[in-house]
């Protein structure tokens, strides 16, 4: 079996979703869940989840593809290069960048997932007023689960 090196999520947060990787967010995040998963070590999260898919939805790539490929012990460098040749559609820089850039700011869209996000903004950080966007929940609510204060 070859080497996987990712995180322990039971012991530590993925990576924000704002991180980037070829200038993808959600990307690294994914990937760190992916390898904890392989690794029998993703606690409470979930490779492909709803975050997740919007990264799969934009570039097309077929999710289980990519966790063979983090089983095989590839580097985020050498996922990225598989990315690079697996997409259905080949985005420019300038497309990455603005699919990236509407995903740092997408907040809820419908009434259900405003009441869900309201709720949970409550439950975490009811002092914030910062809080707009899905990716702001998620780093709040990283950083409580692991012995942060909001």
């Amino acid at each position: 079996m070859p080497a996987i090196h990712g995180p322990d999520l039971t012991k530590q947060p993925p990576r924000s979703a704002r991180v980037r990787l070829g200038g993808y967010v959600i990307l690294p995040r994914m990937l760190d869940k992916g390898r904890a998963t392989v690794l029998g070590k993703q606690g409470e999260f979930h490779f492909n989840c709803p975050l997740d898919q919007h990264f799969v939805e934009f570039t097309g790539i077929n999710p289980e593809a990519l966790k063979e490929q983090l089983a095989a012990g590839k580097s985020d460098s050498e996922i990225l290069s598989w990315i690079d040749s697996t997409v259905a559609k080949k985005r420019t820089a300038v497309e990455i960048a603005e699919w990236s850039r509407y995903q740092d700011f997408r907040g809820p869209s419908d009434l259900e997932s405003r009441q869900f996000f309201n709720d949970y903004h409550a439950k975490l950080a009811p002092q914030r007023e910062d809080v707009t966007s899905w990716f702001d929940i998620l780093d709040i609510d990283d950083f409580v689960s692991y012995g942060g204060k909001a």
